[in-house]
């Protein structure tokens, strides 16, 4: 068993750079326009043979969080094929890699709820599900909104919500939101609207 290292200070957090994971050989199992599926052939920390699957994705996952003037937001609502499961989120999709991420963003808030915004803040970056999966997530508070039609693609089958803030609080609090980025979002902006950040 490897060694835990336990850390009595949280002052100033060090950590090893250098990669305890050794890999044998790699194998490609799928690849499509989004995704790609690598096997590895790894020597794990222990220093035992072992296999590791990999997911990379070939786009930044974006959210944006709009808030009107009143702090309204907006939620859209989609069945999720994967989950099997209708989900409420705030807007959110794909930007490519080598895209501006807020040129991404833009594109997304406007295509789902046919808004644009006049101010952007990006509050976060996260990895969805770092034990499979290189994901990176970029999300924005847009505010200074402006009402135009939706261009939503053809794969999307959406229901706009437009809530009170404290309302998709709740909804997040009692487990009727349970999207990553926007759960994170809400509750991002909630921290930033009690230190008077927002």
């Amino acid at each position: 068993m490897p060694p835990i290292l336990i850390c009595n200070t949280f002052i100033t957090m060090h950590h090893p750079t250098e990669n305890p994971w050794q890999i044998s050989s790699e194998k490609e199992i799928y690849d499509n326009p989004w995704i790609n599926v690598t096997e590895y052939q790894v020597i794990n920390p222990a220093g035992k043979p072992g296999i590791y699957g990999k997911l990379h994705y070939k786009n930044l996952a974006i959210g944006i969080l709009p808030l009107d003037e009143d702090m309204n937001t907006y939620l859209v609502g989609q069945y999720r094929f994967v989950l099997d499961q209708y989900s409420w989120e705030m807007p959110e999709g794909g930007g490519p890699l080598r895209t501006d991420p807020l040129e991404s963003a833009k594109r997304e808030l406007l295509e789902e709820t046919g808004l644009k915004a006049g101010e952007w803040t990006e509050i976060q970056r996260m990895h969805l599900s770092n034990s499979v999966s290189d994901e990176l997530a970029i999300i924005y508070i847009a505010r200074g909104l402006q009402q135009f039609d939706p261009e939503p693609e053809d794969t999307e089958q959406l229901i706009i919500n437009k809530v009170p803030f404290i309302k998709a609080y709740e909804m997040v609090q009692n487990g009727e939101i349970t999207d990553s980025l926007t759960v994170a979002a809400i509750l991002k902006a909630r921290l930033m609207q009690l230190e008077n950040r927002l």
